[in-house]
């Protein structure tokens, strides 16, 4: 394991950058800031390395931004209805950062948060956060780790581990941008995309579910079989004007198995959710995990103009896969997972496997 500096936060302490290797050349690098991913070279088909994921320079820069850039995202990834929740009778009311509602867990985000070191090897690297009762308004003490691992398979292995004192919402996911021709390359929407998905959850006007389960058979939404994300994009579809483009949770199908809720310890069904390939790098990139949903996210509101190597990246120039329970289940009891209860330990994994047309 290789660790070279990354920087210093506002507070004066420094970040580091841990770089993970596998004997195919492959290399992922993820910082202790945010427990983010920065880096992620890939051969192409033509025997170049490409950094296939946007991020940024050193930890300030991450600081500074608000996009959640290849993070690890808590206590409750994507949103949560008008920024409140009731559990075991009690009124939580959380910060509203989108619209309405909370987003990511509200303004104090993971990402803006250095991580403790637990673990380092060659090609796997843990980090941990503990997150005190009241924190970002959520109840319960909760210790939290996140493991990245480079197989030989050529997969980046990410597994969640938590655990808290109370029941608690939680919802962990990753939020890393993107695009298998370079991060500095330009538009996505020429990305073929393929989900293991029949339905969404329904969307209303603050993109906030409904409760209620929208077929994409039929709709612009539909990704059953391979299509390009710029081919139905701009189509005259309430859930695609409400994102701006794609930013939905898509109902992963699980074989009639359980896909795992929040209050489950054992082992959860781990299959394919979707795959995304470039045709002019020929990367394709394997998603799996053992989670019930996934936004899809075409970075529809993405502005930045100082990324890796001075890039500047625009809307579209990524695409988000961001496993996870349903946005706001806990304000859904139909929805599945979202609650850990006290003294049970959540365990969870998602995998980003890379291949290449020869």
């Amino acid at each position: 394991m290789l660790r070279i500096p990354f920087g210093t936060i506002s507070d004066g302490r420094e970040a580091g950058l841990y770089l993970l290797k596998n004997s195919r050349g492959t290399e992922a690098a993820v910082t202790d800031y945010g427990a983010a991913l920065v880096r992620m070279m890939v051969c192409d088909k033509k025997g170049q390395m490409r950094d296939v994921v946007l991020g940024y320079d050193c930890a300030s820069d991450y600081e500074e931004a608000q996009e959640s850039m290849g993070a690890t995202v808590g206590r409750f990834a994507n949103r949560i209805g008008k920024g409140s929740f009731t559990l075991k009778g009690i009124n939580y009311q959380l910060t509203r950062n989108n619209g309405p509602n909370t987003l990511h867990g509200g303004r104090d985000f993971y990402v803006h948060r250095l991580w403790k070191v637990m673990e380092e090897k060659e090609s796997l690297v843990t980090f941990a956060l503990k997150s005190p009762d009241g924190d970002q308004g959520f109840p319960g003490n909760l210790d939290i780790t996140v493991t990245y691992e480079l197989t030989e398979d050529n997969e980046l292995m990410i597994r969640y581990t938590a655990r808290a004192d109370q029941d608690t919402p939680l919802n962990l996911t990753n939020h890393s941008y993107f695009n298998l021709a370079g991060h500095d390359s330009g538009s996505v929407l020429s990305h073929v995309l393929v989900v293991q998905a029949d339905q969404i959850t329904e969307p209303d006007e603050n993109n906030l579910p409904t409760g209620n389960y929208l077929p994409v058979e039929g709709t612009a939404l539909d990704f059953r079989q391979p299509k390009a994300l710029g081919r139905d994009i701009g189509a005259d579809c309430p859930a695609l004007i409400t994102g701006n483009g794609y930013d939905q949770n898509y109902v992963l199908r699980n074989d009639g198995k359980d896909a795992g809720s929040a209050d489950q310890c054992g082992e959860r069904y781990y299959r394919e959710a979707a795959a995304l390939s470039c045709q002019e790098s020929g990367i394709t990139m394997t998603v799996s995990t053992d989670l019930p949903g996934m936004q899809i996210y075409t970075a529809n509101y993405l502005s930045s103009d100082h990324g890796k190597g001075g890039s500047r990246y625009q809307p579209r120039d990524a695409v988000c896969l961001e496993t996870q329970y349903y946005p706001d289940s806990v304000n859904k009891e139909h929805f599945p997972g979202g609650i850990l209860k006290a003294g049970e330990t959540f365990e969870s994994r998602t995998g980003y496997r890379f291949s290449t047309d020869q």
